[in-house]
């Protein structure tokens, strides 16, 4: 197998028309004002490369760049994007009786979340591209995502999140060197400064599918888990659904993957997870809808999946129609309460959003949607580190003696 030595991308399209658009290009949204898709050469990929080829690469998502819009000639914005781990957690399968249930762990990546992968692709294409400034609305791990892989890239970022980001990731947007504001109101509003202000600031939109980059970097979150299971993908996967990037960004590689010839057996049934307190996208799935419609009254404390008007609504439910797979809503103190039992049982801190993905397959575990046999994996989107924990309030006076039966209450 010989590497090849040019761009394997074939050109852009529409995911709403389907017209096609050429690469080498600075897009935001098509003309049809959606989101568009980059398409790629895979009968050349098929016979460049190999699995013997990729298995012999560094361990990081760039071993993946053949799935990659970046060419030999563009430069990868890096920071040192390892292949993050699956972490088995027997005590919850013994718990809901589940053959097997597996966490992927993107807390691992350098600003702590799954943001670095989207934004590491996304911000070496607009370098690229020759943009200069970038502006993005986030939750927070976006903006902190940005705000690094722009800082080492040379290009100005500016970056909008709800004032009550927790602390730790609003700090760390500016820490990166971001020009960052805490904004009264949700991401949706975060957004809205953004558009409004392209044309005063001459900034690039990196919203959530206005551009066509960031899901490219998200598929290696696929890559790596088809590679992980020896390209026999488990039964379930269950990811915390806000704008839904990443079920679009997998299930858009395996149906890659599965054209080229590599994976075997079916594909994994793919799950939105959301919250009571703002569920538009289940809200939908449940009703068999094709559009989502957004969410009123938001209350969910869950910043990751607190998007209750996500552009590309309508594209996440075709890939859980697509992939037989369902949405699931959990209860906020639900996810609280199983991040506190998880880290306390199996020695791993989660984040509230990857909680939420336990939470949801109890619940499912319960409903019969997955069975004893599933094979389950979990995507925790961040470190736990990155959310607030409640504080230790125990001390002991050294200059008094020290009553050792207290400690075993």
């Amino acid at each position: 197998m010989v590497l090849e030595k040019k761009s394997l991308v074939t050109h852009l399209e529409c995911s709403l028309t389907g017209e096609h658009y050429p690469p080498g290009v600075l897009y935001g949204l098509s003309p049809a004002n959606a989101p568009l898709f980059v398409r790629y050469d895979l009968k050349t990929l098929k016979r460049t490369l190999s699995k013997e080829t990729l298995a012999a690469r560094a361990p990081n998502m760039w071993r993946y760049r053949e799935f990659l819009p970046l060419g030999p000639d563009i430069e990868a914005v890096s920071l040192g994007e390892t292949i993050t781990p699956l972490i088995p957690l027997p005590t919850l399968e013994r718990r809901l009786q589940c053959a097997a249930v597996w966490v992927k762990d993107e807390g691992r990546l350098p600003t702590g979340s799954f943001k670095c992968r989207g934004m590491a692709v996304a911000v070496s294409m607009a370098r690229s591209l020759g943009v200069t400034r970038i502006a993005i609305p986030t939750a927070g791990n976006a903006g902190s995502g940005l705000a690094a892989y722009a800082s080492r890239a040379g290009i100005e970022s500016f970056v909008f999140t709800p004032a009550d980001t927790p602390e730790i990731t609003a700090s760390e947007i500016a820490f990166h060197g971001a020009k960052a504001w805490r904004v009264d109101g949700l991401v949706g509003d975060c957004a809205k400064i953004v558009a409004d202000g392209t044309e005063a600031m001459g900034w690039f939109d990196l919203t959530t599918l206005k551009e066509p980059y960031r899901v490219e970097g998200k598929k290696t979150m696929g890559l790596e888990l088809a590679e992980q299971f020896d390209w026999r993908l488990p039964e379930l996967i269950f990811f915390p659904t806000g704008g839904g990037v990443c079920l679009i960004a997998m299930w858009k590689v395996f149906n890659e993957l599965k054209e080229i010839g590599w994976l075997e057996g079916p594909l994994p049934r793919m799950v939105a997870v959301q919250s009571t307190g703002c569920g538009p996208i289940v809200k939908a799935f449940e009703a068999g809808a094709r559009e989502v419609e957004a969410w009123d009254n938001v209350t969910t404390g869950i910043h990751g999946v607190r998007v209750p008007n996500p552009l590309g609504g309508g594209l996440v439910l075709d890939v859980l129609y697509a992939s037989e797979g369902f949405g699931t809503m959990v209860n906020d103190d639900a996810v609280h309460e199983m991040r506190a039992k998880i880290c306390a049982a199996e020695g791993l801190h989660m984040c509230p959003e990857g909680a939420a993905c336990l939470v949801a397959l109890a619940v499912e575990r319960q409903s019969g949607r997955v069975g004893p046999d599933d094979r389950v994996v979990v995507f925790n989107t961040a470190s736990g580190l990155k959310s607030p924990m409640p504080p230790l309030t125990q001390s002991l006076n050294k200059d008094e003696p020290v009553d050792y039966s207290t400690m075993q209450i």
